[in-house]
This record gives C-alpha cells, structure tokens and sequence, in this order.
C-alpha cells in the first residue's frame, strides 16, 4: 500500500570516535491540520537535522553547512522529485486509510520513520522501518524474521500483500543494512567538526530546602548518549534516585538531572556518595562528592561574623558623615545674616521646577537599578 522512497545517498569513510550513530528519516502527511503542512519530511544524523522537504515549499534542502559539502546541486534536486513523488503517493494512502478505518473527514495523521543505526565500535547495524497512523503503531519490519509486524487489525491486510512481496523486502533489507550505514558514515565524516565532537558538562548540585532531593544536574554536553547516576561507598543506587531524561539545551548540546533522597542520610554520611558523569567516547567519569558546602541552595544562609562587622561600620560612617554635614550646615546658615541671599533672583539658577525634575529622575535610576 505504502510506496517505498529511494532515498539518494552517498557513500564515504568511517569515522573512529566509538559511539552508536543513527541516520533516521521521518515523514509526516496530515489533513485538516491548521499551521502544519500536509507533508513534511526530514532527516537526521544523530538526531541533528540534516535536511527539510515540505508541500508549502515544494523543494528539499540542506539544513546544515557541512551538508553543502556532502552534497551537491542535483542531490538536492533529485531529493525534491523523490519528495514530490512520495507525498503524492502518501496522500493516496491516506484515503485509503480512511476507508479502511470507517473514517469520513476530520483531522489525520500519518507518520513514517525509517532508518538505521551503527555501532563503530563494535560494526552492529540495525535497520529500522516504522509507520502510523492518527497516534498509533500500524505497521513495522522486523528485519530478523524478514516479515512486516501488523499492529492493528486494519493493517493485517497489508501485512499479508507486503509479506508476499519479496523484492520489496530484499530491498529494504539492503536499504537500511548497506546503504543506509554507508551513508551515514559519510556523513559523519563530512560533520565531524560538530556531529563528533564531545563536550563536557558543568555539574551542580543542588537542593531547594533541607528536606528536599539533591539534584545532580549536568548541562552543555554533547552528545546525548550518556549516564548519570548516584553510588554509595562506590556501588551504584537504585533505591531513593528519581533519574530524568536527557533534555536539549537551546544551543544544541543537553542537560540532564538525577535527584537523591537525603533526608534519611545522616550529615556524616553525606561524604560516601557521590554523583557519576558517563560520555560516550571519553573513557573517565566525572565524579562529584556530595558536600554539604558545595550544594547550591534556595534556603537563606547565616550571615556570617565578618559580614555583621562590616555592615556595622558602615552604618556608623553613615551616622558620622550625617552628623558632620548638620553641623556644616549649621555653621553656614548662623552666617546667612542678610534676607536678600535666599530671594527668588538669588536662585535662579535651580528653580523649584528644575529641583522637582532632579528629584524624579533621581528616582527612576534608582528604581531602574533595583529592578
């Protein structure tokens, strides 16, 4: 029922950092969904966007600068016939869908994801080739059994036609195992400079009240395939740790968290765990100590000996400088003897309104400061 996409790709060198690489492909077809295009469709290589095709725009194009070296004019233009060819074809396939499902309007969804995955390390391959339909599973390969896997009732019916057809699965088995490793092998060596590169997180620990978990909060690394996890006296935990999922920072690296419980833990135990950072690629943890003195916190600290004696004798300069001025003050009013120095001529030159509009601005900076 689905028409397969040729995907054009190029081949090229392996790459020699040790991770698990994916190319992956996703394509979206929609009716009667507002602010979304009825097809869209996009690469990416180690979840890094590479490429873009939607119906408004009707062309495919690169997404990264690299991938200007990857590739060339016709690459792209060939992508956009290939792209043209499968909305059309996904469109149709919708309708049928309806049909199959007793559907008659309304907004729907269809999505496809297909590609596949390489450990250099080890030289694993996984193919993966996954379709659906309105939010659920409705038809994937599995590529051991070499059979398509119906997830619904309504897909059994394709299951049957695509299983029957055996230069399609041949192809797909070929697809995703030769063609689709190589390429993204090529492309990882045309993005090394940032598909490779491996940054390290800064660490904090953190905790909002005494009673609260201390968080260990790990961001700005790169990539995402990472560990982070709790040990006591060098074993690992797993009781009393909420660990949270790898989130993206805005700058394209990620962040990640995982919270220990402390109030069972007495003060002097603290110092026997400690919190475990694992990259892949880099071969030694970062570990972190959990120290009561190095947790950040949102509870408000004693003030210390040192800072009471020097708020002290500010005040007391404030008071001395204020005595000082009154006095000044008073000496030169005892020497105003004659009227004629505090008539309206005499201050001219700072006018009631002139002072009225020094006091106010005043008053805007130091609000502007305080905010």
């Amino acid at each position: 029922m689905f028409t397969v996409l040729s995907l054009l790709l190029l081949t090229g060198a392996h790459s020699a950092t040790a991770r698990i690489h994916s190319l992956k492909f996703f394509f979206t077809a929609s009716s009667q969904v507002s602010n979304l295009p009825e097809f869209v469709g996009v690469g990416l290589v180690d979840e890094v966007q590479i490429g873009h095709y939607d119906s408004n725009t009707k062309k495919a194009e690169p997404k990264q600068d690299w991938m200007l070296n990857a590739t060339d004019s016709q690459f792209w233009e060939r992508d956009t016939q290939i792209a043209l060819g499968l909305q059309q074809a996904i469109k149709n396939d919708m309708e049928n869908l309806k049909e199959r499902f007793n559907q008659t309007g309304g907004l729907h969804i269809y999505q496809r994801m297909t590609g596949c995955e390489y450990d250099d390390e080890t030289g694993e391959v996984k193919g993966y080739d996954q379709h659906g339909y309105d939010g659920e599973d409705f038809i994937s390969l599995d590529l051991e059994t070499e059979t398509w896997i119906a997830h619904t009732p309504q897909s059994f019916i394709t299951k049957l036609k695509w299983d029957q057809d055996k230069a399609r699965l041949a192809y797909n088995k070929n697809f995703l195992l030769q063609e689709c490793p190589s390429s993204l092998k090529m492309f990882l060596e045309h993005g090394r400079s940032s598909l490779l590169r491996t940054e390290l997180p800064r660490i904090s620990l953190l905790q909002k009240s005494p009673s609260s978990p201390v968080s260990c909060y790990a961001t700005g690394f790169y990539p995402d395939r990472v560990m982070l996890f709790w040990r006591k006296d060098g074993e690992e935990l797993h009781e009393d740790v909420d660990l949270g999922e790898v989130l993206p920072n805005h700058d394209g690296t990620f962040q990640m968290s995982a919270d220990l419980k402390v109030s069972s833990i007495s003060p002097e135990d603290w110092r026997r765990y400690d919190c475990v950072f694992q990259i892949s690629g880099v071969k030694e943890d970062i570990v972190t100590k959990l120290d009561k003195d190095s947790v950040e916190s949102n509870r408000e600290k004693p003030i210390s000996v040192t800072t009471i004696i020097i708020i002290a004798a500010v005040v007391a300069l404030a008071v001395v400088s204020a005595v000082i001025g009154f006095i000044v003050y008073r000496k030169k009013k005892a020497q105003c003897t004659s009227p004629g120095l505090w008539t309206r001529s005499s201050v001219t030159t700072v006018s009631p309104l002139r002072w009225d509009s020094l006091i106010i601005h005043h008053s805007n900076k130091q609000a502007t400061r305080a905010l």
